[in-house]
Order: C-alpha cells, then sequence, then structure tokens
C-alpha cells in the first residue's frame, strides 16, 4: 500500500460505476417509448408513515394481483435502503389516457379487512417507481369525527389516479391522487368485496428530461429552508471567529509571556521551584498507556476522515440525485473498503514510532475497532428486521457479498497497509528527550477532570452544527429531501475548525497544571462532539418526531450509535492531531 491515494482514486471511479448511473440513464435503458408502448409500474413497499425504517413489502398488505408476482433486479446500495420492487398489475401504457379501469376484484376476509385496518390506524403509505420516478400515497384515512377511538371509522382507498407529463418520447414526471369519493369502509369486522380501479392522464411538458429530477430537490431550496440553513452558517462561523479570536488572543500573550518567562529564568538561579509547562518537558513526549488500543482509534478515524470527504466529493459532483439513496450506501461500502489500508498504514506506522512491538495484533485491533461494533448492531438490527418481516431485513445474499467484499477487498488492503506503515522507519519527532522516570502528576480539581474537560470541549463543536442536524435527521429517519450539500461541507469543514481549536486550548491548560498525560485526553476531548450528537438523538426521538414501536427505535439508535461513534472516532482523531501539533510547536521553541 505504497500510495492510499491510489485506493481512493479507485473508489471514486467504482462508485461512480456502481453507486447508480446518471438518472437519465437509470436501470439500463435509455427511456425512450413509443406511443402505446407498455411502462412497467413498479411497487416497492409500504409502512408506517412515522417509521421510515420499518417497512414491508407491497403485497404483505392483501392487494390483489392478476398474475405472478415478479421482483426487480435490485443493486446492493437499493437492497442496502430496503428497496424491494415488484411488478403490479396497473396497465399504463405512453400517451395513452385511461378512464377508470378495473385493476382486480377481491373478496377480503375478516382477518385481511383486519390487516388493512391496522394498517390504516398506523398511516401506512405505499411507494411506488414508475420510469424510475417515485410515488406516494397513502393506503386509507382514518375519520375521526368522534373524540372516542372506538367510534372512528377505517376507509381504504380503492381508485388510484395517474397525471403523467411527457416531454417527446420521455416520461417527466408522474403523480398519484387517491380519489376520496371511492372508499370501502372497513371499520367493521366483516368480508369485504373490494375492487380496485385506477386511472390515468396524459399531459405534455417543455421540461428536458435532464431536469426532471430538480422537482424533488427544490424543497431544499425554499426561501425560508435557505434562511435557516444560512442562519446556521452565520451562527457557526461567528462560533468559530469568535473562539480563534480568543483562542488566539489568549494563547499567543500567555505563550509569549511564557517563553519570556523561561528564558529569563534560565539567565537566574537555577534551583529555584519549577512550575508550568516548560518543567514537564521531560515526560510531555511520553508515550500512552494502551498504545494499540490509541494507534488504532487514530487509524480508524484517519480512515472514516478519508471516507467523509469523499463521500462529499461524490455529493458535489452530484452523484446522489434525490432518491436514489442506494447510490449512498453503495458508496459507504465500496469507499470504506478501499480506504482500509489508510488505517492499516496510519495506524501501525504510528504504532511503531511509539515503539510498539505487537503490530500484527495491532492491525487486527484496527480492523475490527469500527468494523466489530457495527457488525453487532447489524446482527441484532437484522434479527429484529427479520423478526419483523420487514424489507429492512437484507436479504443472505446480500450479507455475502458484504462480506466477500470485507474478506477479499477491506482485509488485504488493511494488511497491505499495516506493512508499509511497518516499513516506513519512521521516528517520532519528539523535539524534547523523555526523562527514564515519570513525574507525578499533582492533585487537581474536579473540573480538570477527563470527563468535565470533554462536555466543554464537546459543547462547542456541537453547538455550532446543532441547526443543520434537524435537517439531516428529517432526511436520514424522515422524508424530507436534503440535497445542500454545499452548505454541509461548510459546516463540516467549521465543525473540524472548532474541535482542532477547543483541542488545542484545553491542551494547553492541562499541561500548564502540569499534568503530562494529553495524548488520550486529547483524542476524549475531540471526539467528545459525537457523546454530544447521540444525546441530540434523545431529544429528537422524544420531542421532534413521532416514531414508536420496537423495531423503529431499535434501528434508530442502533444505527445512530454506530454513526456517533464514527463521529467519535474521526473528530478524536482530528483533535489529537491538532494537539500533537500544538505540543510539538510550544517545546520546540524553548530551550529543553
Amino acid at each position: 500500500m505504497s500510495s492510499p491515494m491510489s485506493a481512493i482514486l479507485l473508489a471514486v471511479a467504482l462508485v461512480l460505476a456502481v453507486a447508480g448511473p446518471d438518472p437519465a440513464m437509470a436501470d439500463g435503458s435509455n427511456h425512450l417509448y413509443k406511443e402505446g408502448e407498455l411502462v412497467p409500474l413498479y411497487a416497492n413497499k409500504v409502512g408506517p408513515f412515522h417509521n421510515p425504517s420499518e417497512t414491508y413489502r407491497y403485497f404483505d398488505l392483501p392487494y390483489c394481483h392478476t398474475g405472478p408476482v415478479k421482483d426487480k433486479m435490485e443493486a446492493l446500495g437499493e437492497l442496502l435502503n430496503g428497496d424491494r420492487l415488484v411488478s403490479t398489475p396497473y396497465q399504463l401504457e405512453f400517451m395513452k389516457d385511461k378512464d377508470v379501469r378495473v385493476v382486480c376484484r377481491k373478496h377480503l376476509t375478516k382477518d385481511e379487512v383486519a390487516r388493512f385496518r391496522s394498517a390504516i390506524s398506523k398511516d401506512y403509505y405505499f411507494q411506488m417507481y414508475y420510469d424510475d420516478l417515485p410515488i406516494w400515497g397513502f393506503i386509507g384515512k382514518v375519520d375521526k369525527e368522534s373524540n372516542d377511538p372506538n367510534e372512528y371509522k377505517y376507509y381504504l382507498y380503492k381508485h388510484i389516479h395517474f397525471d403523467i407529463l411527457y416531454n417527446n418520447d420521455r416520461v417527466i414526471e408522474i403523480n398519484a391522487r387517491t380519489n376520496p369519493d371511492t372508499l370501502v369502509d372497513l371499520t367493521e369486522d366483516k368480508e369485504v368485496e373490494v375492487e380496485f380501479v385506477y386511472s390515468a392522464k396524459w399531459k405534455e411538458t417543455d421540461i428536458p428530461f435532464e431536469k426532471r429530477m430538480e422537482k424533488y430537490s427544490k424543497s431544499s431550496f425554499r426561501p425560508h429552508h435557505l434562511e435557516i440553513h444560512w442562519f446556521s452558517i452565520v451562527n457557526s462561523c461567528v462560533t468559530v471567529l469568535l473562539l480563534t479570536g480568543f483562542l488566539a488572543t489568549i494563547l499567543m500573550r500567555v505563550l509569549k509571556n511564557d517563553f519570556v518567562k523561561y528564558a529569563h529564568d534560565e539567565e537566574t538561579v537555577e534551583d529555584q521551584e519549577e512550575t508550568g509547562w516548560k518543567y514537564i518537558h521531560g515526560d510531555v513526549f511520553r508515550f500512552p498507556a494502551f498504545k494499540s488500543l490509541f494507534t488504532a482509534a487514530v487509524g480508524s478515524g484517519t480512515q472514516l476522515f478519508a471516507l467523509t470527504l469523499f463521500i462529499f466529493l461524490l455529493a458535489l459532483v452530484g452523484v446522489f440525485y434525490p432518491y436514489n439513496r442506494g447510490a449512498l450506501f453503495t458508496a459507504l461500502v465500496v469507499i470504506y473498503a478501499l480506504t482500509s489500508g489508510i488505517a492499516g498504514y496510519t495506524a501501525t506506522s504510528l504504532y511503531c514510532q511509539l515503539e510498539g512491538t505487537n503490530w500484527v495484533r495491532n492491525l487486527l485491533l484496527t480492523g475490527f475497532l469500527f468494523c466489530g461494533p457495527l457488525f453487532l448492531t447489524f446482527c441484532f438490527l437484522n434479527t429484529v428486521a427479520i423478526a419483523y418481516k420487514s424489507t429492512a431485513a437484507l436479504p443472505f445474499g446480500t450479507i455475502v457479498v458484504i462480506v466477500l467484499i470485507w474478506t477479499l477487498v477491506t482485509s488485504p488492503l488493511l494488511i497491505l497497509g499495516g506493512i508499509a506503515g511497518k516499513n516506513s522507519k519512521a521516528e517520532f519527532q519528539a523535539p524534547c528527550r523523555t526523562t527514564k522516570y515519570p513525574r507525578e502528576v499533582p492533585p487537581l480539581p474536579w473540573y480538570r477532570g477527563a470527563l468535565p474537560q470533554m462536555a466543554m470541549a464537546g459543547f462547542l463543536p456541537f453547538s455550532a452544527i446543532y441547526i443543520e442536524l434537524y435537517y439531516i435527521f428529517a432526511s436520514v429517519w424522515g422524508h424530507r429531501i436534503y440535497t445542500i450539500y454545499s452548505i454541509l461541507f461548510i459546516v463540516f469543514i467549521i465543525l473540524l475548525i472548532v474541535t482542532a481549536f477547543i483541542t488545542v486550548a484545553l491542551t494547553y491548560f492541562q499541561l500548564a497544571a502540569e499534568d503530562h498525560q494529553w495524548w488520550w485526553r486529547s483524542f476524549l476531548c475531540g471526539g467528545s462532539t459525537g457523546l454530544f450528537i447521540y444525546g441530540y438523538c434523545l431529544y429528537y426521538y422524544y420531542a421532534r418526531s413521532d416514531m414508536s414501536g420496537f423495531m423503529q427505535t431499535s434501528f434508530f439508535f442502533g444505527y445512530m450509535a454506530c454513526i456517533c461513534y464514527g463521529f467519535f472516532l474521526m473528530l478524536g482523531m482530528v483533535g489529537f492531531r491538532a494537539a500533537l501539533l500544538f505540543v510539538r510547536h510550544i517545546y520546540r521553541s524553548i530551550k529543553c
């Protein structure tokens, strides 16, 4: 792994190839149709509107179908997203209007009526795809004229009307409306005869085919949304300016005074009492405890940082267009696999610089530090999804593909990176020699402990991003669309700057108190923002969302724990690297 950058470039190329082609070329088809040609309508999934992870196959509800149901081939990212497209009996020929047509007739048993009624009470929606354009609608409605739930009435929509726009020989837009006048009363437990019908109306438009997906991203660019996003940016920038200005002023003045004081001390009596950060120069570069775990965390954080940067790169060039989330999941899997060499190289190289000897164990620890908890979480949540018979449960074949990627790509690159790191022969650049025996850390007040310092370190970076967090959560765990990746990238840069500066400041105050154990503290303080984000998860779940049920709750808190853990590792690495640069700089500036 002599060049980790080559693996990254390969990752980008692969993602562009497999994350999903341009929306104009999706599905390997040119999307050109002749008048009267059948354009297939696929049903994707149904589920409670407020529980986005709890999705089921369309025909898990007792809808009728006229022939055998055919599954559409899915890409890796679509399967990870829970998409399971199947054929439907709706016949929508290109440019052919349809008056009310009967799809099929079905006799619903009491059990099927109860299943529909339960789904309607939970606000079930359906999602379909027509020429790769998404369609949504609710399956029914609840009439709540009385305050008594026992007197609610449950109605099933049986008529769907499709409004379709076309431009020459291409489909541009489709909307589905359920007819509120054609309802089936399912309030009582009795058998019912249902006649499912549909209609379609075609209209010409001048919207070009290349811009047909812009409709779905416009909601992110509404004026009041953009005002909030820019307020978030301004708020974050003010935070950064105040913080950096304050730190620069204080640290420059304090350090200047320190340098003058220490230079004066050298010219005066040699045997005076030693205080301050200079006098721990013999311990400040003493290697940390649990160096194998520490370097593995730094290596994993570096890999996740590289992964985040290249996901942003793909987002900014337009790979992740709306309602193609499968591309994002594919990109995460492929780029993570191909950047594993970065983790191996960084961890092993630093481990050898810290005079570690068992680099093989360090490499194994690096490989499992993030993947291990993620795999255990996935196993538990996939078991829950299987128990619920949800489409969120990955098929066995998909699991095999992911295991093969990990075995044949991730592991070899990790080992190659580790070997390259071991053979790099780099030495740790310490401007001061370390004494043989460690200096005792003086008793410190409670607020200088690890947990209070982590709380202080995590609050400021979190305050710079919390406004944007709501929109990200509403997109990932809801039905909002987020496409303003440029603003998100600016917020990410601000997050990195604030994390680095606050970690440097706390490291200085720690050294000034003659506490030389800054290695782990800088990593923990940098990564503490991940804990704040997980705290925000609790607030979002209970105060800003309507999610409920064991499956949705376990998915939300389980996967958010993994995401926040990833943030902890990534920002911890940023905090440590910033602190290391700072410590090297100040000790290089004095005579040790």
